[in-house]
């Protein structure tokens, strides 16, 4: 007996999945991933993991993805097992990570060389604490007059467009 194990990657399309009924289309969508995996690993044994179910049925019944990415491993047995495809390319991710790390951190430099940051934040911390403070009661105090004045602009309005329309019908 050879151990022969046949690993493929596949983006299972899940589009169709749509057609369907809003109340089935997760149902569906696991029903054609068991039927692609029939029709090109050749065997009628199939096993589903449960990261792609849960995959499928993470946003609920209605709303499965369009698409999933699996890997088909086939044994030796003829059964197939679904998987859900994850890259193995972790050095591609940090090379791409650093660099937008290391443009910030040398604009960073570049500021901090610049302009001195001490002189700035002792000034600017006890201006805005007093600002507040003066702020906060002369709003408390106008805004009860300017609910009232506007009141009063409103009644005035109306009371003198029932005039207008009064004298224009005499």
């Amino acid at each position: 007996m050879s151990q022969e194990t046949i690993e493929r990657v596949y983006t299972i399309n899940l589009g169709k999945v749509l057609l369907s009924p809003n109340n089935q289309r997760a149902k569906r969508a696991i029903n054609m991933i068991r039927e692609f995996a029939i029709r090109h690993m050749k065997s009628e044994d199939i096993k589903i993991e449960e990261d792609v179910s849960h995959l499928v049925w993470a946003r609920g019944i209605r709303h499965p993805p369009r698409k999933i990415r699996v890997k088909l491993t086939k044994d030796d047995d003829g059964t197939v097992l679904i998987s859900i495809y994850q890259e193995e390319n972790p050095k591609k991710e940090e090379t791409v990570e650093k660099k937008p790390k290391q443009q910030t951190t040398e604009k960073a430099e570049e500021k901090s060389e610049a302009k001195p940051e001490e002189p700035k934040s002792a000034k600017s911390e006890p201006a805005p604490e007093k600002k507040l403070e003066t702020k906060e009661e002369p709003k408390a105090k106008q805004e009860k007059p300017k609910k009232e004045q506007k009141s009063k602009k409103r009644h005035e309005e109306k009371t003198k467009t029932k005039s207008d329309t009064k004298r224009k019908k005499k």
